[in-house]
């Protein structure tokens, strides 16, 4: 038995961390899921599923607050508390820009929704679970190789969503006339862009914390 193996098997069970990082997770999962029926919904139903999405990034935001202040009480925690810290910051700041992302539709009241958000969605979605699932595989440190794995998805996934987001940029100064609407395009493509680069950044923070406990 390693040193690590036999450490964790003496460290007592935590009760409070995995479960704040699985529902941040979940939430996170949900929070996805919203955005991507918002942008597959008619403009007149899309206000419901808008506000959810708020109402979802605030409970996202009070897990990060509630983790970051059992960091403060407690000394003993399953990994390092600064990889925890930054493990449920890096959620937060996915939440933020999926959030950011249905604000900008709705202050700049778009209606019309293009193809390519609709693709960015369903990419961060596809993010998101993988996400959910890697911190599933967090607990225990049991099945690293399905996080490692999970986290080479997240990464393809970037990379996709940048070029979804190259070609509908381009597509827009092409072919789009109005140049309030060529901005408002952007912002939201530019939102939904940046929330999966903070996808790639959880993959970041789950990777390191892979390679300690390896």
């Amino acid at each position: 038995m390693s040193l690590n193996n036999i450490f964790q098997f003496l460290v007592p069970k935590d009760k409070k961390f995995f479960p704040l990082l699985e529902q941040a997770s979940q939430n996170l999962v949900l929070l996805a899921e919203k955005l991507h029926e918002a942008v597959n919904t008619s403009s007149e139903e899309r206000e419901e599923f808008l506000l959810e999405i708020e109402r979802l990034e605030n409970v996202i935001e009070g897990i990060a607050h509630q983790t970051n202040l059992e960091l403060s009480r407690n000394f003993i925690t399953p990994f390092d508390r600064e990889d925890i810290h930054s493990l449920i910051s890096a959620m937060d700041n996915v939440a933020d820009y999926m959030y950011d992302a249905a604000n900008r539709m709705r202050l700049y009241q778009i209606d019309k929704i293009n193809k390519s958000i609709r693709k960015m969605t369903e990419i961060n979605l596809e993010a998101c679970q993988l996400i959910e699932e890697a911190i599933g595989d967090l607990k225990g440190m049991k099945n690293l190789k399905g996080i490692a794995d999970c986290c080479k998805k997240i990464n393809k996934l970037e990379s996709k969503s940048d070029n979804v987001f190259d070609r509908a940029v381009a597509d827009i100064f092409n072919n789009e006339k109005d140049v309030l609407n060529v901005i408002k395009y952007k912002e939201v493509l530019s939102a939904l862009e940046t929330a999966t680069d903070k996808c790639k950044g959880v993959a970041n923070v789950l990777e390191s914390i892979t390679v300690k406990h390896s």
